[in-house]
């Protein structure tokens, strides 16, 4: 049995922090194709959730736009998840017996590993002021279970060979 040491102190990130870069599953080729921010697109007021969207997969060529006002957020681990934007499935992500572990991105899926892999975790105090309901306290149960840690971080390794691998 390993041992598990470390302090993780709460980044207070919010899933929004990662949509910046999203890898989803191209549907032309089925490589790795990323979601971007469309680099001529102003800041509309602030709200980086609805700037438009560029999908561009290097594997095919594929390039696709997304200007739209809705966003379907991933919710829950019942499910495979998807990209907010174009609804395709994400790269970033593997099926345990608890439910699918899922990241937008690489520093997604690597804060998601440092939480799990500390064997002390540590939030902001209650009285101190910020965005209280993190990525982190967002997690479902079984992923911040102890009893999970090494089959969570397995899946997590098999998830980063992924990136690797393509």
């Amino acid at each position: 049995m390993a041992s598990f040491t470390g302090r993780f102190r709460d980044p207070r990130s919010t899933k929004y922090n990662f949509l910046g870069l999203i890898m989803v599953q191209c549907p032309g080729c089925e490589n790795v194709a990323r979601v971007v921010p469309a680099p001529d697109d102003v800041d509309p007021g602030g709200r980086t959730l609805f700037m438009a969207r560029r999908m561009v997969c290097r594997g095919c060529g594929l390039s696709r736009e997304w200007s739209g006002r809705t966003v379907t957020l991933s919710r829950g681990t019942a499910r495979q998840a998807t990209d907010p934007y174009f609804g395709m499935p994400l790269w970033l992500q593997a099926e345990t017996r608890h439910g699918w572990l899922w990241a937008y991105n690489p520093e997604h899926l690597d804060l998601i590993r440092r939480f799990v892999e500390a064997s002390l975790r540590e939030r902001a105090p209650w009285y101190d002021t910020g965005q209280k309901m993190t990525m982190v306290a967002r997690l479902p149960a079984w992923l911040k279970r102890a009893k999970n840690r090494e089959e969570i971080l397995r899946t997590v390794s098999r998830i980063q060979a992924s990136l690797t691998a393509s």
